[in-house]
């Protein structure tokens, strides 16, 4: 999946962009105050994908 898609994803989901790091952009969860790492690859594997959302309190996306 494109780091682009999951991103707009996170950010409709209440995700906002906490700091940004030398290889990782750190994201919060508004709601629930929880953080997680994205990295900066263009491509970012499904299961990834899936473990940043739980990790942010959010639904898995649907492939």
């Amino acid at each position: 999946m494109k780091r682009s898609v999951l991103l707009k994803y996170l950010q409709e989901n209440n995700c906002v962009e906490f700091r940004e790091g030398a290889n990782h952009t750190i994201l919060m969860n508004k709601i629930n105050k929880r953080k997680t790492a994205l990295p900066r690859h263009s491509e970012i594997g499904d299961i990834l994908a899936n473990e940043i959302c739980k990790q942010l309190g959010i639904q898995k996306i649907k492939f």
